[in-house]
């Protein structure tokens, strides 16, 4: 007989995600996703200044609030046609890779490496033991044994006392853990040193715009001003600071973030056989070297994969109304069309019609519409987006870099390459990233360094800013990729105001309900065929979800009339 769970909400994500998974012999059959909050930024930006849009959209999530703003810029900046000056370009894409290692590495340790690390073993640790792995491994200095030793006790008492703090409601003790005690402790360790990491990389974000989250972005380039002798301005101080941070961030990477990766990888290579998924990949593109508009310049380059074969890329085209869609067939939307057509962003429309059951219910209706999320589909096919996407494009367009990264983890950890379309490859792509990264942050760095030294200051292209300057209509579509995926921002502008605006962002992509073909979104495709040990305790099921780092907006805890925190698992019986 088939089990259904119900995981709701799932946790360590932002926003809300409900997934119901069907069990066969021990293994998931079938599964959905369902996206239960609304955004709907897309209706409250009509009618306002597009010049204001990145404000707004930043709000969309406190995680990716700088890449929202960013892209909203950018399509903007599209509509009217504006070319940002070099040195502006060079301190979005500073920021672009600030937020980047700042994601990945909270990503890595506080959202996803508790579905790995069994905090309550790591007591078990041999704190000398533990202190001459962590030295094999790695150059990173916290690690003698009265260190590990101190740690230990630290743990020790909250699991006396019984309140583990944000270590509660854990599965410690599942046997899907595989992490010698002394591994667990070096996780445990550097989750609680990333806390305080995690503090120090975003002032690079307040020297450029003024303040982490949400900072200040500007339709033409930055709002910062370079002053080298000003002290309100960018100046040498500033930019020696950002210098230090971003160096710090780079050994952080490298001594901490990558060797934990690799080392917890290796207990768990079976999971490079598991939750692989669509096995199509869609990348945008970005980071550029010769300006936004020179694709061929991006440092993630851009491509679509159709069924893992890496010997053929395809061509995205965002304007094209054929490649891009959204379709409303499973989703709490209605179009004036019906059910079954698909919109082009710059045609999309975002009116909500919930259809499904009153709270509380047990489980959803899957035949008919189940999410807030519409699904989105390029030329008709679903699509996975994100680190894994972005660094097998790299890879199949032959760029060295990705190959060089790629080929030494593939041979570290003694895994063929096809591991790494699989819940394991994709966690350990945003390590890949992360890497790659953390250097070419500081060749952004060296460049914008080198053009202040040769005279441009430039920051701002202002010819277009004054409304009076524009077209009475005007369509625009930005992109980036953000740490989860492609993302892009399409933007109508009619009589100097905003009659249109459509999100599509990257959790719409991997987290979508199926469409009217009966075609699995990511999320959906990647569960079909996961171990599940214990169907009360589905610690496998946020391995999986987990690798895709979820954020359908703001994170928000749940609790009930009484206070009590919800985080609910339901097994029932099909």
């Amino acid at each position: 007989m088939n089990k259904r769970i119900v995981v709701d909400p799932v946790t360590r994500i932002e926003g809300h995600l409900r997934i119901e998974a069907e069990i066969e012999n021990g293994k998931i059959k079938d599964a959905y996703s369902s996206g239960t909050m609304v955004r709907l930024l897309e209706e409250i930006l009509r009618n306002r200044d597009p010049r204001d849009a990145w404000a707004i959209v930043g709000r969309v999530c406190g995680v990716c609030t700088s890449v929202h703003s960013l892209t909203s810029v950018r399509s903007v900046e599209d509509a009217l046609n504006i070319t940002v000056p070099p040195n502006a370009e060079l301190v979005r894409n500073i920021m672009y890779c600030t937020s980047f290692m700042h994601d990945h590495v909270v990503h890595f340790y506080h959202l996803h490496a508790m579905d790995w690390i069994d905090v309550v073993n790591a007591l078990k640790a041999d704190p000398q033991q533990t202190s001459a792995l962590a030295q094999k491994i790695s150059k990173w200095p916290k690690s003698s044994p009265g260190y590990f030793s101190d740690l230990q006790k630290r743990i020790k008492k909250l699991v006396d006392s019984g309140q583990l703090g944000i270590f509660s409601n854990g599965y410690w003790g599942h046997p899907a853990y595989k992490l010698p005690p002394e591994v667990n402790l070096i996780g445990l360790a550097h989750y609680l040193e990333a806390l305080e990491w995690q503090k120090e990389v975003v002032k690079v974000h307040a020297v450029f715009g003024g303040k982490n989250p949400h900072p200040n972005y500007l339709v033409g380039g930055m709002a910062c001003a370079i002053g080298m002798d000003d002290v309100s301005g960018i100046n040498a101080e500033r930019l020696s600071l950002v210098k230090s941070i971003l160096d710090e961030a780079k050994t952080f990477i490298e001594q901490v973030y990558i060797p934990d990766l690799m080392t917890i990888a290796s207990y768990y290579k079976e999971w490079g056989s598991i939750g692989g998924g669509l096995g199509n990949f869609m990348v945008y593109g970005d980071l550029p070297w010769n300006g936004y508009r020179d694709a061929s310049s991006y440092k993630f380059p851009p491509g679509v994969i159709l069924n893992k074969d890496l010997s053929k890329l395809y061509e995205v085209d965002l304007r094209n109304d054929g490649d891009v869609q959204e379709f409303i067939t499973h989703s709490w939307y209605e179009y004036k069309g019906g059910k079954d057509i698909g919109l082009h962003p710059w045609k999309g429309e975002s009116k909500i019609k919930y259809t499904g059951p009153k709270p509380p219910f047990e489980h959803l209706d899957m035949s008919q519409a189940y999410s807030y999320l519409k699904t989105p589909r390029w030329q008709g096919h679903a699509m996975e987006v994100g680190p894994l996407a972005r660094v097998l494009v790299g890879y199949a367009r032959g760029r060295e870099e990705f190959k060089d990264v790629v080929d030494r983890a593939l041979k570290t950890l003694d895994i063929p390459a096809t591991a790494l379309i699989s819940t394991l490859g994709r966690t350990a792509a945003r390590g890949f990233e992360a890497s790659l990264v953390s250097q070419w942050v500081l060749d952004f760095y060296y460049q914008l360094v080198d053009n202040i030294k040769k005279g441009d200051t430039r920051m701002a292209n202002m010819d277009m800013f004054n409304p009076d300057t524009w077209p009475k209509k005007a369509i625009g579509v930005g992109h980036a990729e953000a740490p989860r995926g492609a993302l892009a921002h399409w933007i109508n502008i009619e009589d100097k105001k905003i009659s249109n605006y459509q999100l599509v962002v990257p959790t719409t992509w991997n987290a979508s309900p199926r469409d009217s073909k009966g075609q699995l979104s990511a999320y959906e495709s990647a569960l079909v065929g996961t171990p599940v040990a214990d169907e009360k305790q589905p610690l496998e099921i946020l391995r999986t979800v987990h690798s895709f780092d979820p954020c359908l907006a703001c994170a928000v805890h749940l609790y009930d009339e009484h206070g009590n925190h919800i985080n609910r698992v339901s097994v029932l019986e099909a």
